[in-house]
């Protein structure tokens, strides 16, 4: 009898929830998916029931899907947890897997690349892309080069990012769930870390990084 496995997925947008849901659900029809948008749901879904798979977008409101997988990670450390995002895997790929993630997907992938790395997953097993491996295999083997923005905390990177995109403190305090005041003691702290005078040098510097889209 084949197993019932239970798959949690996490997205803001509906559409891509759906598809998603269409897709696990034809590949492994006796499975239980649910779907939630935020990123606090995500972790009280994990707390208040078992599951066999959690996918979750990065860009989510109330938590991001890195700050969901760290509180994740502290109950459960082996549950699967696959990373899928817009987001190329220079901006976050490597912060993802620290936080413990299975592995890391672009929304670009088609459908064959999402089945082939779920069943990885539920094997017990991570996810890599090539492109992935070959950073990877540079970080252990190659020059340690850490560029100021690698140095940033998780949080500190998101607040970053959207600093260098132009985001007012109030519009990103909103948007972070925070208040302008904690902006702009984590703007200070990012100037320092990274040895930038303003906004507009943490700007250029994340456009030569292409940190931001």
């Amino acid at each position: 009898m084949t197993k019932t496995i239970k798959i949690l997925i996490a997205d803001d947008h509906e559409v891509v929830r759906q598809g998603l849901e269409r897709i696990l659900q034809k590949e492994y029809p006796n499975a239980l998916i649910e779907c939630v948008s935020d990123g606090r749901d995500i972790v009280n879904k994990v707390l208040q029931s078992e599951w066999d798979l959690v996918i979750s977008d990065l860009s989510m409101p109330g938590k991001t899907g890195i700050e969901a997988l760290e509180d994740i990670r502290k109950h459960y450390q082996k549950l699967p947890v696959l990373i899928l995002t817009m987001h190329p895997e220079e901006q976050y790929a490597m912060r993802a897997l620290r936080a413990g993630a299975s592995g890391y997907l672009s929304k670009s992938m088609d459908s064959t690349e999402l089945i082939t790395a779920t069943r990885r997953v539920l094997m017990g097993r991570r996810y890599i892309t090539p492109s992935l491996a070959e950073k990877l295999s540079d970080l252990i083997y190659g020059p340690s080069q850490d560029l100021p923005h690698e140095n940033l905390s998780n949080r500190e990177f998101e607040v970053m990012k959207l600093l260098a995109k132009g985001v007012s403190l109030i519009e990103i305090g909103r948007t972070l769930s925070v208040t302008p005041t904690t902006v702009s003691t984590y703007r200070t702290r990012i100037l320092h870390k990274m040895n930038l005078a303003n906004n507009s040098e943490l700007t250029r510097y994340a456009i030569a990084n292409h940190l931001i889209d």
